[in-house]
C-alpha cells in the first residue's frame, strides 16, 4: 500500500500563490506517475498536473505557465506549486500515485484550496 499525505491548502486572494506538498509512505516503489487532481462542488475530478517517473510533466491546459509540478525524491515528496490563482482554482486538491505493473491508483485524503475574489 502507498499512503499519501497532502498540505499546504488555504484560503488566498486571486493573483496569490500557494505551494501544496504530498509525501509519500509505505510501498513506493514502482510508482510510474505522481499527479495533482482536483474537484469542485458540483464538477468531476480533474488532472491539473502529473510527473513521470523519468521526470516527465504534463498540466492540463487551464493551469499551464500557472502551475508546476516540482519533486523531491530523496523525500518522497511531490509538490503543486500554484501562482496567479483564480477564482475558478477553488477546489479540493488530491495527490495521486499510480503504479502500473499492478494497474493501481492511491490517492491522499485532500486539501481544499480556496481563491477569493
Amino acid at each position: 500500500q502507498v499512503q499519501l499525505v497532502e498540505s499546504g491548502g488555504g484560503l488566498v486572494q486571486a493573483g496569490g500563490s500557494l505551494r501544496l506538498s504530498c509525501v509519500a509512505s509505505g510501498s513506493i516503489f514502482r510508482i510510474n506517475t505522481m499527479a495533482w487532481y482536483r474537484q469542485a462542488p458540483g464538477k468531476q475530478r480533474e488532472l491539473v498536473a502529473s510527473i513521470g517517473s523519468g521526470g516527465t510533466t504534463n498540466y492540463a491546459d487551464s493551469v499551464k505557465g500557472r502551475f508546476t509540478i516540482p519533486e523531491d525524491k530523496a523525500k518522497n515528496t511531490v509538490y503543486l506549486e500554484m501562482n496567479s490563482l483564480k477564482p475558478e482554482d477553488t477546489a479540493v486538491y488530491y495527490c495521486n500515485a499510480y503504479k502500473s505493473w499492478y494497474g493501481k491508483d492511491y490517492w491522499g485524503p485532500g486539501t481544499q484550496v480556496t481563491v477569493s475574489s
